[in-house]
């Protein structure tokens, strides 16, 4: 068998703002553009309001002024010379390392504005009392935009402090910490009122896609084997693309030889997206065929072992009624690969056209076939769902239950694996398994930039650790709660709709109660390298729930301290 990397739930036990100057409200003059180095002609004053006193304005042009000078050493210094001797090179950096303690400086001094904002932004906001004419009323409106709009180009520059933070680091090791790292997600501090940080990814124009209309009497039978639910359901979603490009209806599995899909997937959702007949279950296949079952071929995507059948699965799907056909590698010369080949649709169809009533092609969740086109949001099929595969019905409305019982609109989720992590991290080129004491300022970093009460935690970590954790997330001086789901309790309501339908209980369907969960929440933190957390993305993207500030644990990190291997 071809070597690979195994997936986490292998290792588990059963598992533009733009930069402009503001104007006062009656000065007629076209704003002067500010460099992008400058915090521009800040009122001290909006709408009358004062923000900062005088003194603290000046002081504050004065940083500004004291780090221009700096900068522009610097880079005069950087750009006179072409030949460095080793001592001029340290010098240099020492002044690359002066010019970053000034922007921090700034950085310090710009977030103290912010902070005197937000506690403005209400008052400015505030509805006006019943007493003050509607005149009066009006006339709170601009203040309320030249607010937003001061806001807005503060914040701009505070990024722009980042990034230039940012550009210097690149050429020094700070910690462990990559450098070099800006996105849209800048580590800023600032939260609040005026400003959304955390604001929802805009959903894409368009996708890629091609029709699935399979022909009535030609079917794919879907065989996933690896890992727990997470790796099914990724397999499941290539079988469909499989099928659309073969022009198959997607006989899905048995629930005596896979996982029993209808209980925590909305299967009937799946034929309503595409307003036709592209799956059945086993049972419809088995009650239109009765005793005459057959797989026709195996064309196999994966080589070794053959379409990841083993002895023991081979007599599992005999024993469903199915006479099998022939079992051949699509590609047999990738017996030898250590490593899946990226394969595009081209090389699809030459192989697995058959004129086969029913053919299988085996495992696929280890099969890279256009990757980016069917990972896109909303899947790389045409439809008029927001995702395909989806929680079942009664899943979603538990988990919107359980959100409005114990966590309301503004929340956190953080998937947080542990369970036979350690090792499975500790085996790549970068761990993924964070100490407790570095994953809480990583999850802190990021409450402060959501600016959110809660954190949902869906976790297989042990008491002993979550404790651990719970005691270390503080902001502002509070405890910031880490929620999780409590066990059944009778006289609790949220979770009745499942009890009541003989679903309570199952792990399966509480995985994907989970899952829904941090699916609906404002912020997610995943853990990389975890297919429940890539599940979780995926049902974000197409839900249009993720977020700006979405990221993994620690990301752009290393553990600050990693174990041997044995």
């Amino acid at each position: 068998m071809a070597a690979r990397v195994p997936s986490d739930d292998e290792l588990d036990s059963g598992d533009e703002v733009e930069n402009r100057t503001l104007v006062s409200k009656n000065d007629t003059k076209s704003p002067r553009l500010s460099s992008a180095l400058e915090i521009g002609q800040f009122p001290d004053r909006i709408g009358g309001r004062r923000l900062f006193p005088r003194r603290c304005f000046c002081f504050f042009v004065f940083l500004i002024a004291v780090f221009l000078s700096v900068l522009l050493a610097l880079l005069l210094f950087r750009g006179g010379y072409t030949a460095h001797s080793d001592s001029q090179i340290d010098r240099m950096r020492e002044s690359e390392l002066g010019a970053l303690y000034l922007l921090k400086s700034q950085q310090a001094a710009l977030l103290k504005i912010w902070n005197s904002t937000r506690a403005v932004a209400a008052d400015v906001a505030s509805p006006v009392p019943s007493a003050v004419n509607s005149t009066s009323a009006t006339t709170n409106l601009p203040k309320l935009e030249s607010f937003v709009e001061f806001q807005s180009a503060l914040l701009e520059q505070i990024k722009i402090n980042k990034e230039i933070q940012n550009a210097l680091l690149s050429s020094h090791e700070i910690g462990n910490r990559t450098s070099g790292t800006s996105d849209d997600n800048l580590d800023l501090g600032v939260s609040g009122a005026g400003v959304d940080v955390c604001k929802k990814v805009d959903p894409l124009a368009s996708r890629r896609t091609i029709e699935w209309k399979p022909k009535k009497d030609r079917y794919l039978f879907a065989i996933c084997l690896s890992g727990q639910m997470s790796n099914h359901l990724i397999c499941l979603e290539k079988h469909m693309f499989f099928a659309a490009l073969l022009d198959r209806v997607l006989i899905l599995p048995s629930p005596k030889f896979d996982y029993q899909y209808d209980k925590v997937l909305d299967i009937d959702h799946i034929n309503e997206c595409f307003g036709r007949k592209v799956s059945i279950t086993f049972d419809e296949f088995s009650a239109a065929k009765k005793n005459k079952m057959k797989i026709d071929r195996f064309i196999c995507y994966i080589a070794s072992p053959p379409c990841y059948l083993d002895e023991e699965h081979i007599n599992r799907l005999k024993n469903l009624g199915l006479s099998l056909g022939k079992i051949e590698p699509a590609w047999p010369e990738d017996a030898k690969l250590t490593k899946q080949k990226k394969r595009v649709v081209g090389d699809i169809m030459p192989k697995f056209s058959s004129d086969g009533e029913v053919i299988a092609i085996g495992d696929m969740f280890y099969a890279d076939v256009e990757d980016e086109w069917v990972a896109q949001p909303g899947g790389p099929l045409a439809h008029k769902c927001k995702t395909v595969i989806q929680p079942s019905r009664l899943i979603h409305i538990t988990a919107q239950r359980f959100v409005q019982t114990f966590l309301g609109s503004n929340y956190i989720a953080l998937h947080f694996r542990r369970h036979g992590f350690l090792k499975f991290c500790n085996l790549k080129d970068k761990s993924c398994f964070f100490p407790i004491p570095q994953a809480a300022e990583c999850v802190i970093r990021v409450v402060e930039k959501a600016n959110a009460p809660g954190i949902y935690l869906s976790t297989d970590a042990a008491s002993s650790e979550t404790n651990l954790l719970q005691s270390l997330v503080f902001l502002n001086g509070k405890p910031v709660p880490l929620v999780k789901r409590p066990e059944h309790n009778s006289t609790e309501k949220w979770d009745a709709l499942l009890y009541r339908n003989n679903l309570g209980g199952d792990s399966q369907v509480e995985a994907m109660l989970d899952k829904t969960i941090c699916a609906l929440s404002s912020v997610f933190i995943g853990s990389s390298d975890s297919t429940f957390t890539e599940d979780i993305i995926r049902l974000r993207r197409g839900w249009s729930s993720a977020s700006q500030c979405d990221e993994y644990l620690c990301e752009g990190e290393m553990p600050n301290y990693i174990a041997e291997n044995e």
